[in-house]
């Protein structure tokens, strides 16, 4: 579901029995997610008041029996598949954090039947965040089709290609207060918002006077270079005319 194409096919290789599992013994990154997998769990449930249960249980699809699932845990009380993540802080995004484990997240919510997922990070800036992800539907059932796929090359021993599947953008909270000062692009459009603002309030108002005056029985109206039509549905526009002695270029 990525965009590792080498990664997969080790992966492949794995499966097969032709390679053994990569040693991440000496991982250091992988190792700090399992320090602080426990005081991951604490953190969460001291700040959101929730428990966790079924930390490391191995929970298998109750029809697809070949899928399955290693929890970090559950939120106790409303169900949620609970993940714990160790990060690195350096260009740290919430939106990034979700794409990169969003197959995990959905992979386990159709495991175990969530509607729900938590994703609880510790980074190495000292910084604790936790992202709720939902459920989807439609990204789940194209994750099954291609878990399907990557199962039967496995079997017939074809190589797997990448499944090319836009990853969902997750419902973030909104709770951040940033400063976009530094922003060249933001300035511009500022400048102009702050320049327009007061014509463009005119500009409505008048649209609006002008319906008013508009008789009802009136198709079509003109006058001091403006002409106000009516569509069949009662809706009126506005456009601009030429002035007297000008003529539209012949079409």
């Amino acid at each position: 579901m990525g965009d590792d194409d080498l990664a997969l096919l080790r992966l492949w290789k794995e499966k097969r029995g032709e390679i053994e599992p990569a040693d991440l013994s000496n991982n250091l990154l992988v190792q700090l997610g399992t320090a602080t997998e426990q005081l991951n769990q604490h953190w969460y449930e001291i700040n959101t008041g929730q428990a966790i249960i079924d930390a490391q249980r191995r929970i298998f699809h109750p029809v697809h029996r070949w899928m399955a699932a290693t929890l970090d845990g559950r939120v106790e009380q409303t169900g949620a598949v609970f993940e714990a993540k160790f990060m690195l802080p350096w260009a740290f995004t919430e939106e990034a954090a979700a794409e990169k484990y969003m197959a995990q997240l959905q992979h386990n919510m159709w495991v175990t039947a969530s509607r729900n997922a938590v994703l609880s990070i510790i980074t190495g800036g000292g910084k604790w965040v936790e992202i709720k992800i939902h459920a989807d539907p439609l990204y789940q059932h194209l994750l099954l089709t291609a878990e399907k796929k990557f199962w039967r090359c496995v079997q017939s021993g074809a190589p797997p290609i990448l499944f090319n599947i836009e990853t969902p953008r997750p419902r973030l909270e909104a709770v951040k207060v940033v400063d976009m000062s530094t922003s060249n692009q933001w300035a511009e459009l500022a400048a102009t918002y702050l320049r327009t603002r007061e014509t463009h309030g005119e500009h409505e108002t008048a649209k609006a006077d002008l319906k008013k005056l508009m008789p009802e029985d009136a198709k079509e109206a003109t006058g001091h270079g403006i002409k106000a039509k009516r569509s069949k549905s009662g809706a009126i526009s506005f456009e601009a005319q030429p002035p007297e002695g000008e003529h539209a270029p012949i079409q």
